[in-house]
């Protein structure tokens, strides 16, 4: 979408030349550098730029994003972290956001889910082996590229040995459908465990169209991801097993990125194979017109 009248026109050496969407901390900015690189740019709320608590997540979003690197994320280009208004730049993604795409066409069939899944299972293992919890996996931070997916916004990760939080305040921070059980419990437990979480909730809204613990207010939705099963109707038998397995209470019960991997290449069918493209038929020799003849007599 275009620039709005009060949008910065540049910002930290890049050109800005559209919006890709706004936030509660800030705004994405499509830019390009002055090679001509594209980049997105994460913006900082004037308002927030002054708030110490803000800044101090900025820079941890930073930190975790530098950290993270694999085919499934978006790679971290430059940033300001201790500017006057804090930016970032990733490598700019081509593709709508997996929400967007299940919001406009509906759930995906199991020949699109499968490449989804696999993708999604490696960003995990790239993200928790650079010592990163992402603790926000959700549709709308995943983009769907030509390539694959592409895992983004790190604002609310973590390092992994860190047991500090910015929400020791009693804060909870997250979308309520995609959150794990101790997100909502104690939040200085969150390990890699809880992305897997996430990643079930999400795969199963990919099939479904609806989370597992979905409920009228969120509220109710945190009661049910904590206490009740999850509603997995409509989600096929083998790949059921996995997502009861992603969605244990117990962190200790969900399988990790690589063992989540082979159960889901072992759940999930693989495309069937092109059909192999027929050679031209070759023009038959003759007079004007007479292959074509020829042609029309062939059974």
């Amino acid at each position: 979408m275009p620039l709005h009248r009060d949008d910065p026109r540049s910002i930290g050496g890049y050109k800005l030349v559209g919006r890709l969407g706004a936030g509660g901390m800030g705004r994405v900015y499509r830019g390009r550098s002055r090679s001509g690189r594209e980049v997105a740019v994460k913006v900082v709320h004037a308002r927030y730029a002054r708030d110490s608590v803000f800044r101090a997540r900025f820079r941890q979003e930073v930190e975790a994003a530098r950290r993270v690197s694999g085919a499934f994320t978006a790679a971290v280009v430059d940033a300001a972290p201790e500017a006057q208004t804090p930016w970032m730049a990733t490598q700019y993604v081509t593709g709508q956001s997996l929400a967007s795409r299940i919001r406009d066409r509906g759930p995906l069939s199991a020949y699109e889910l499968r490449p989804l899944a696999l993708g999604l299972a490696e960003a995990l293992r790239d993200i928790h082996r650079a010592g990163v919890v992402h603790r926000d996996l959700k549709p709308a931070n995943v983009l769907l590229a030509e390539d694959g997916p592409r895992v983004i916004d790190f604002g609310i990760s973590r390092a992994v040995e860190s047991h500090h939080t910015l929400t020791e305040t009693g804060q909870v921070i997250g979308t309520p459908p995609f959150m794990s059980p101790e997100q909502f419990t104690d939040a200085r437990t969150v390990g890699p465990a809880s992305d897997v979480f996430s990643f079930g909730a999400l795969l199963a809204y990919c099939v479904t169209g609806h989370g597992p613990f979905d409920a009228g207010n969120p509220y109710l939705t945190g009661y049910r991801v904590v206490h009740h099963a999850p509603v997995l109707d409509g989600v096929p038998g083998r790949l059921r097993e996995v997502l009861d397995r992603c969605l244990a209470k117990d962190p200790a019960d969900r399988p990790e990125p690589d063992g989540l991997a082979r159960a889901l290449a072992e759940a999930l069918p693989e495309p069937p194979p092109a059909a192999p493209r027929t050679p031209a038929r070759r023009p038959l020799a003759g007079p004007p017109h007479a292959a074509e003849t020829a042609t029309d007599r062939l059974p």
